[in-house]
């Protein structure tokens, strides 16, 4: 169960925000296989200037589309899983004309006792929602 925070510039559509999250949302579903309805998504916008992304020294300029996406979800995925979800969120977001360089991911892991889901309680350690395989 994933929870994803995408962070962008102003500017983009209604739709264009929505068929974002959906592309994330997609490429999590495709290698994770996760349940549809694990989707669990923060899309926030900010004023032009409040994203600072550089390059890291890897020698590339990023455009004011860039997209900040920070994924909290239960450790334990390989690290080929996770090379394999950078590139299929990184596939997805280029059908939408977001460019590679444009795509910032942050991945962190926690463990079952790190969530509730509502009324206060960590239902996964509860046992009323079943710990997701990996």
């Amino acid at each position: 169960m994933p929870l994803v925070r995408i962070d962008v510039n102003q500017g983009r559509s209604a739709e264009g925000l929505r068929r974002l999250s959906r592309g994330i949302h997609d490429a999590i579903l495709a290698e994770y296989k996760i349940p549809e309805r694990d989707y669990f998504h923060v899309l926030t916008e900010h004023p032009q200037g409040q994203i600072v992304a550089q390059d890291a020294g890897l020698g590339f300029q990023r455009t004011p589309d860039v997209v900040m996406i920070q994924i909290f979800t239960q450790g334990g995925r390989s690290r080929e899983s996770k090379q394999s979800l950078f590139a299929a969120i990184a596939e997805r977001l280029a059908e939408l004309d977001i460019a590679g360089e444009d795509v910032f991911i942050g991945y962190v892991e926690n463990s079952a006792d790190d969530w509730s889901f509502g009324f206060g309680r960590a239902q996964y350690v509860t046992g009323e929602l079943a710990v997701p395989r990996k």
